[in-house]
């Protein structure tokens, strides 16, 4: 397994190097292409959110919803990387070629977690031509920067928290109803898909404890859909990123890797 993005070669010609993301991203292409339905999911579950909150809710939480629901998608992936990881471990026994090889837990992380982000692109370009047609506003590059940004750092954050918990998994019924449980719950109690400043007070302070939040907080700003001051935007921006580092840490700590 390659221990480096380098480009060195076998005696044979071969690469020895820089093989492991290009590998998981084959395999995140081959669950595409061999099962064409596994694109329609990853949509189906943020749209209809969508278009209850468009019935229910003013015409102009629209645009919110939209960067909330291609922000519960990133999210989700988590649940996808915690399901991958757990069937790898306790089905295919695989984990056991990873750990054996030089690879090391952080870019197995990385590894899987680009193979769960290839079925989750399809839907995240749907959302954000959605979004480009709803909010002309919305058509500069600053945003858009901030909303890579924030969805880079939920992805590796919420994949390490379920590659974490799927090291706690003890068997193929347990998956299923945890990750559904905890990634859909963290999903819907921070606020995503609708501004904080509608949440009863103990609810808000409750969302600030999640990371989710600063990232949903920093977009909506970022937008304009829910105005803040440069440096309220500047401050979200820091807490994002210091609460996924240290969370990220915290889940690789706790991720037991080399035992069954």
């Amino acid at each position: 397994m390659a221990t480096a993005l380098g480009s060195s070669s076998s005696p044979g010609g071969l690469p020895t190097t820089g093989r492991v993301l290009p590998a998981f991203g084959i395999l995140g292409w081959r669950w595409i292409s061999r099962n064409p339905a596994s694109t329609i999911a990853p949509i189906l579950l943020p749209f209809i959110f969508l278009y209850f909150l468009h019935l229910i809710s003013p015409a102009s939480y629209f645009p919110l919803e939209v960067v909330g629901a291609m922000l519960f998608t990133t999210q989700n992936i988590g649940n996808w990387v915690l399901g991958d990881s757990a069937t790898w471990r306790i089905e295919a026994s695989l984990q056991d070629l990873f750990v054996a090889s030089p690879l090391g837990k952080f870019r197995y992380l990385i590894g899987i977690a680009v193979s769960n982000l290839i079925p989750a692109a399809p839907a995240l370009a749907v959302l954000a031509g959605i979004l480009l047609y709803v909010d002309p506003a919305s058509r500069s590059v600053g945003p858009w920067l901030v909303l890579i940004g924030a969805l880079l750092v939920i992805w590796v954050l919420f994949s390490a928290i379920g590659i974490a918990v799927s090291s706690r998994v003890k068997s193929q019924r347990e998956i299923w109803p945890i990750g559904n449980l905890a990634f859909t719950v963290i999903g819907m109690l921070t606020p995503l898909y609708y501004p904080l400043a509608i949440l009863p007070v103990p609810w808000q302070v409750a969302c600030h404890f999640v990371p989710s939040t600063y990232a949903a907080l920093l977009v909506q700003g970022a937008f304009g859909l829910t105005p803040a001051p440069a440096l309220v935007l500047v401050e979200y921006g820091v807490l994002l990123v210091v609460l996924a580092v240290v969370v990220t840490l915290v889940a690789l700590r706790v991720y037991v890797w080399g035992e069954r």
